[in-house]
């Protein structure tokens, strides 16, 4: 398989190992249409903070949790004029690649600089995405070639769907230079191959060349193919009309062998044309469930445009002047398709460019039509995370508008974090500002890959069972701890082995072989993921 090269790849492939693990501190809740100091625990949530760092935060709880991923990242245009930059050359860009990738950074290309930001974020991205899952990465031509090549390694080019082409402009531009460009990109990966997009509703244009002129007791039906789609010697028969008119098969064989050939004819699913030179099969529209999605979506009443999304977005922030508004933002109406065909109505979606928020405003869209219960999960890096893109979806719940074109409220509740406090200080010591509870959560995961769930309140330093082991995390913030044969008598789960962390261990070596305990000190023997 292909692969990319560019200068700094080797500093950041493995750059998702290194980003420092930070908390999430709760500022607010969102709940019945008003702002609250305590969690709504909805399982919606949007994230202030470098979104690098927030999908590491995410993993505990989320790592292979995640249905949907949509993301809408930087197209690296080079465009410096609008709310949302999409320029590499961003100082918090350049500031991170001197950091990560070093004096080489100097020499960085536009491209070089724009693959080693995303690469870090597709791998994490990749470990949130559950089995099942799927991701929609939209993209225009800058870093689309770059974009296909970089998934192919992370997720698998067996595990590429399709390349979805969305027309974006309503209009064509006819000041461009050369072409105007009408439509996006969306690459389309999952984590495992296998994934099968929802069918979408027929419409009357859908149903309308299904006729019935034989007046059929079953119904309009449509003329299908009767050719095998690959070359069947086994099934290049003839078939004998009524009349005993030999027709032969086509090229490849007929789809069918000879005996469900013939209990087709008998039941009349098979006719014979007028001259009995051809068969006809009848594919019936009782029997169509629905319609196969396009990976070519041009229709802008359907899923929306550039210019429909500004004019949405300036509904509902009424101050904002044209000129405020972003430059390329996605329309509900897409969203709203990528979702509905994407999984089912209890799935939880993760945007991690979330931009203005028009990913959680379609799926409370959604879940308003269908009654469905789909959760989503925003993290917007830039200082606007607040004031526009949580901002936005208080608006959409409560409604929005003037009194005479007022738009009704959605309803839903979220919880707004910021990215807070690393767990581990530069010298590799536990923070201690961080909350213990905090600290169990990140050593139960890096032990069992399993979201933390407190256990029995009866014993103080119990982390949990996982795989017939018992796990202990013996720590206070203000005294040492030892593992040694007074701790021993306080344990109450009975495993068959036990990991039990520590600051010292005093055990007889024997004596931990006996009752197989492994001793890890704290915090070097805390695994960093």
């Amino acid at each position: 398989m292909p692969t990319l090269n560019w200068i700094g790849k080797d500093k950041v492939i493995n750059h998702h190992m290194d980003v420092p693990y930070r908390i999430l501190e709760h500022s607010y809740g969102f709940d019945n249409g008003k702002q609250t100091q305590n969690e709504t625990n909805s399982g919606n949530k949007i994230i202030h903070g470098d979104n690098l760092e927030a999908l590491k935060a995410l993993l505990p709880k989320y790592e292979g949790a995640i249905d949907v991923i949509y993301i809408d990242p930087p197209y690296n245009t080079g465009n410096e004029g609008w709310i949302y930059n999409d320029n590499v050359n961003d100082p918090k860009i350049k500031k991170w690649l001197g950091k990560v990738v070093g004096k080489e950074a100097e020499d960085l290309s536009r491209h070089d600089k724009w693959l080693c930001m995303m690469y870090p974020r597709l791998n994490l991205l990749h470990k949130l995405l559950s089995r099942q899952g799927v991701i929609f990465i939209s993209i225009d031509d800058n870093e689309q070639a770059n974009l296909k090549l970089i998934c192919d390694e992370i997720f698998g080019g067996s595990n590429f769907v399709t390349d979805l082409i969305w027309r974006s402009a309503d209009s064509s531009n006819n000041d461009a230079k050369q072409f105007s460009v009408d439509f996006n990109h969306t690459l389309v990966y999952t984590k495992l191959s296998g994934w099968q997009p929802f069918k979408l509703e027929r419409s009357e244009d859908n149903n309308a060349h299904y006729k019935n002129p034989d007046n059929d007791p079953r119904g309009p039906w449509f003329s299908g193919n009767v050719s095998s789609p690959n070359p069947r010697v086994n099934l290049t028969y003839d078939i004998i009309s009524p009349s005993g008119n030999k027709i032969a098969p086509p090229k490849n064989g007929w789809r069918w062998n000879k005996e469900r050939v013939e209990e087709m004819i008998q039941d009349k699913e098979i006719i014979f044309s007028d001259d009995e030179t051809r068969i006809i099969k009848k594919t019936f529209l009782k029997d169509q469930s629905g319609i196969v999605p396009s990976n070519i979506w041009w229709d802008i009443e359907e899923t929306g445009h550039n210019r429909n999304a500004k004019y949405e977005l300036i509904k509902i922030f009424s101050e904002l002047k044209t000129s405020d508004v972003f430059k390329t933002p996605k329309p509900t109406k897409f969203l709203e398709k990528i979702i509905k065909i994407s999984m089912h109505s209890d799935a939880l979606i993760l945007d991690s460019f979330a931009g203005s928020g028009t990913t959680a405003h379609a799926i409370l869209n959604l879940n308003k039509l269908d009654n469905g219960n789909r959760k989503f999960i925003l993290v917007e890096m830039e200082d606007y995370a607040n004031d526009i893109t949580a901002e936005r979806i208080k608006r959409v719940i409560n409604g929005y508008g003037d009194a005479k074109k007022k738009i009704k409220g959605l309803e839903g509740s979220f919880d707004f974090y910021e990215l807070g406090k690393p767990l581990f200080l530069d010298n590799e010591m536990l923070n201690e500002e961080v909350s213990l509870e905090k600290i169990r959560e990140y050593v139960w995961f890096s032990e069992t890959r399993k979201p933390y769930e407190k256990v029995n309140e009866k014993e103080e330093h119990l982390l949990g069972v996982a795989n017939s082991s018992a796990f202990y995390f013996y720590y206070y913030k203000d005294k040492l701890t030892t593992l040694d044969d007074s701790f021993l008598r306080t344990l109450k789960t009975k495993e068959e082995q036990y990991v039990i962390y520590a600051d010292n261990c005093v055990l007889d070596h024997s004596l931990m072989q006996k009752y197989h305990i492994t001793f890890k000190k704290i915090p070097r023997d805390i695994t960093r993921f």
